[in-house]
């Protein structure tokens, strides 16, 4: 099992990475403003289904075996650059319209805001950074059992990203009436157009 001390430098680095702004967070605070709380935890939902497929990489070393098929690597870089350059002209081009507080989120939403929320995570070079880079530095990933990644990081990493999402979320949901109009909801979503796409070129830049 993890040592106490490897624990804690594990939940303050990953609040720290999650608590700093960056795509996935921006794109939460974007969906829950738009779409509410249920549509919010449905995208944080799936931002942590990203961060633990990530997590595993980095436990079970399958970050050694991606990198050894550099190839590989560098076409999945390519398809989440894509992905984020996409979400970026989504982000951009969308079309706010007035919020009705009171409105019940779809099934189709929710679904939609899931699948956001863990291709986010896939793609974002942060999140990248942070298992297959920090994370080593962090633990010492040798000592790690399957009993440890499921016994203590699984559960550890969950509500470490639930905690910190679900104050972006209340935040959101607090200035959401301020952000009911239309001009607030442009202003908004083009702010997280230009991170999506500097995420974009970010992923770019690492496949050269």
């Amino acid at each position: 099992m993890l040592e106490p001390t490897q624990i804690l430098a594990y939940i303050s680095a990953l609040g720290l990475a999650a608590a700093i702004p960056g795509p996935g967070m921006t794109a939460l605070v974007a969906r829950s403003v738009s779409g509410g709380a249920i549509a919010g935890f449905s995208m944080l939902f799936g931002l942590i289904i990203g961060d633990l497929t990530y997590l595993s990489f980095a436990v079970f070393g399958l970050a050694v075996v991606a990198h050894s098929y550099s190839a590989l690597f560098t076409l999945i870089r390519w398809g989440a650059a894509a992905y984020l350059a996409w979400l970026a002209w989504q982000f951009w081009a969308h079309n706010p319209q007035t919020i009705n507080i009171d409105q019940k989120t779809r099934r189709g939403e929710l679904t939609s805001a899931w699948l956001s929320g863990l291709t986010i995570t896939l793609g974002n070079p942060k999140t990248i950074a942070f298992y297959l880079a920090l994370l080593p530095l962090v633990i010492s990933l040798n000592t790690v059992s399957l009993r440890s990644w499921g016994l203590v990081l699984v559960p550890l990493t969950i509500s470490v990203l639930l905690a910190v999402g679900a104050m972006f979320i209340l935040g959101a949901l607090k200035i959401r009436h301020f952000l009911a109009s239309t001009h607030a909801q442009r202003l908004l979503f083009r702010t997280a157009a230009f991170i999506m796409a500097a995420a974009a070129l970010g992923m770019m830049l690492k496949t050269h």
